[in-house]
């Protein structure tokens, strides 16, 4: 199938980007004020800005509240190549899953590159899910992110269990970031999808150079998960792909390993669509699909 005609006539629209370095505050300050507005926005029951407090310090984060206490709690990273994005630019992804799921939306505020080095930001993601299973929300303890935060959520997954912290019951990567080796040799998409399709393979290396120069290695597979060697008794895993996202494959592939080494592991891919494309492009068909099976998803025994 071709790109959504949305996400192609939105593609067309944008400006040639600026040459030279990539300012983060510049970007950071852009995105906000793009945001959409609150009444836009998924209707949730309550929302709720509160402080998880944690070993390394106090995490700002929002609780979405749309279904009955107690089903329990999914802990919701946010994407941004590990400098950009927020618990704001994310508001509506956070709502979608409340909505759907019924589950008690943890949004975390997590600490971004350049300014934290590694791992400060996967430490508040660790510290958050921690601290929301104190919050006795029920038996499903979900952990989930889109992009760089799929990165993080499939990290935190891997870390917690090895610190012997098993009460993750799924974890949900929307089209996740596993590899940080950006060498294009090693997956069929980065060539087939390198150029026209909102994320670009030149721009990888540049975008995560943030996070990397903060002193997170590649070949570290708690910043590429792809890298763990070992991946018996990880939670179970939904992995939410795009057809024209350069991602794609490493994603994918994941799935396949999570699967051989006996993990529930289910991969999804998502046609006519782009990297980014549940934050993105919230209305159309194939976001709302999306976020129906992380709910039928979660919705199933961990």
């Amino acid at each position: 199938m071709p790109l959504h005609p949305d996400i192609a006539a939105f593609l067309a629209s944008l400006p040639t980007p600026e040459p030279g370095p990539i300012d983060p505050d510049v970007l950071r300050a852009a995105e906000h004020a793009h945001l959409a507005p609150v009444s836009s926005r998924p209707h949730v029951a309550s929302v709720e800005d509160r402080t998880a407090r944690t070993p390394d310090g106090d995490v700002p984060v929002r609780v979405y509240r749309d279904g009955a206490a107690g089903r329990g709690i999914l802990v919701y990273l946010h994407g941004g190549a590990f400098f950009l994005g927020s618990i704001e630019t994310h508001d509506h992804v956070a709502r979608a899953l409340a909505v759907a799921t019924g589950l008690d939306v943890v949004a975390v505020g997590y600490r971004l590159a350049p300014e934290n080095a590694f791992p400060a930001g996967l430490d508040d993601a660790c510290g958050v899910v921690r601290w929301a299973d104190e919050l006795d929300g029920g038996p499903v303890l979900a952990v989930a992110g889109d992009s760089s935060g799929g990165t993080f959520a499939a990290a935190v997954a891997a870390r917690l269990h090895d610190e012997g912290f098993d009460r993750i019951t799924h974890q949900v990567l929307l089209y996740p970031s596993l590899d940080l080796d950006f060498d294009q040799s090693r997956y069929p998409s980065l060539v087939e999808n390198a150029t026209g399709y909102g994320l670009e393979f030149a721009g990888l290396a540049p975008f995560n150079a943030f996070y990397l120069g903060s002193g997170a290695d590649p070949a570290d597979p708690l910043v590429s998960p792809t890298k763990r060697a070992d991946l018996t008794g990880l939670p179970a895993a939904l992995i939410v792909t795009a057809q024209f996202d350069p991602l794609r494959d490493e994603g994918e592939a994941y799935g396949q390993r999570l699967r051989d080494a006996g993990v529930d592991a289910e991969v999804v891919r998502m046609p006519r669509a782009n990297h980014g494309f549940v934050q993105n492009f919230p209305h159309l068909d194939e976001s709302r699909e999306a976020i129906a099976q992380v709910a039928r998803f979660v919705g199933e025994a961990g």
